[in-house]
């Protein structure tokens, strides 16, 4: 089969005509002119100083300002004028006094305020882990499918919503050792009558009960969200893998609900530290000063008997115990939260 001819192709008279660097050559050391003139852009807008900028300042300052009074009102200018009250003794009426460190030696030697710490202290340790153990056990039961489980996480979460006045002013009425329903329960059962709150070896102990009835709820809640959110695929590896039920709690649900556990140590530390309503409505501090709680010997000496530089010390105190108990929990949860592993729970 005879061969065709190749195609006739004419030398190229500028073989870098197309090519970048024939064109950065000929462009070298040329001016390249005006550039060609196109579109106009949007030009940038030059708001700084504008009028209509600063209408806008002012509109959106109007609508901060009451939000930002009500701040700096209710608790810049109140933690800084106290902090300066702590070092004054002042009785709210006459012109107050420096004294220094005074109150703050006071304190040290205080047997009220030692025997209030020692209140506050022991119904953090009781309130705390009992309000957060009975939450997750009845967050573990409420998290199964049973029959009207809806009603029974209503009812439980319902004591948490009712303020601590009412509950005091309720429990007040329920516990008296003269007219009150609990003692008739315990006499139809044969039980002598007790004091309750009238009771100095039995008011603390009370009060625990009743934070309990209302603030376990709020864990109950917490720890079902946390629940729900655990990973099923997770669960069903861990069985699959053979792990029971004690073995599903400890290896799986109970290190993915370290983080909400850490968050309610803090939230229940911070809230039992800080009790008042219902000390005031129920015991007013006694009976002989068993159930004075920190906050409650700060409103005693500010409001009671007018010596708020005193007050304001004891609050200081106050506020630096709740911080060392927030920054160590803080700790704690960082060293204690680890990957959940579905080979230890199969073991």
């Amino acid at each position: 089969m005879p061969r065709l001819p190749a195609p006739l192709t004419l030398p190229d008279p500028d073989p870098g005509r197309g090519s970048a660097a024939a064109r950065d050559r000929r462009t070298r050391g040329k001016d390249p002119g005006p550039a060609p003139a196109g579109p106009a852009g949007p030009r940038p807008l030059r708001t700084g100083g504008s009028p209509l900028r600063r209408g806008e300042s002012a509109t959106a300052w109007a609508f901060i300002a009451p939000a930002v009074l009500i701040i700096l009102g209710l608790s810049i200018v109140p933690v800084g004028w106290s902090f300066l009250l702590s070092f004054q003794a002042d009785d709210l009426v006459t012109p107050s006094r420096w004294v220094g460190l005074d109150n703050y030696r006071a304190l040290r030697m205080d047997p009220h305020f030692a025997q209030a710490v020692k209140n506050t202290l022991l119904y953090t340790a009781l309130y705390v882990p009992l309000s957060i153990g009975l939450g997750l056990l009845l967050a573990l039961v409420l998290n199964r499918r049973i029959r009207f489980v809806g009603l029974y996480r209503t009812l439980i979460f319902v004591p948490f919503v009712i303020s601590a006045t009412a509950q005091g002013v309720l429990f007040s009425f329920i516990l008296d050792p003269e007219f009150g329903v609990a003692n008739s329960v315990l006499h139809t059962l044969g039980v002598s009558p007790q004091g309750f709150l009238s009771d100095p070896g039995q008011a603390l102990l009370v009060l625990v009960a009743i934070s309990l009835w209302s603030g376990t709820g709020f864990c109950v809640v917490v720890y079902l969200a946390a629940l729900q959110d655990v990973e099923p695929s997770l669960i069903e590896a861990a069985r699959l893998d053979g792990a029971g039920r004690w073995h599903l709690l400890r290896h799986v649900k109970l290190p993915a609900l370290t983080p909400v556990s850490a968050f309610l140590l803090v939230w229940q530390t911070i809230n039992a530290l800080q009790v008042f309503d219902l000390v005031y409505v129920t015991t007013k501090g006694g009976p002989l000063g068993s159930t004075t709680v920190i906050v409650y010997f700060i409103w005693e000496q500010a409001f009671k008997n007018f010596t708020a530089g005193y007050g304001a010390a004891a609050a200081y105190v106050l506020a630096v115990a709740l911080g060392v108990v927030t920054v160590g929990l803080r700790l704690v949860r960082r060293r204690s939260v680890r990957p959940v592993s579905v080979e230890g729970a199969a073991r």
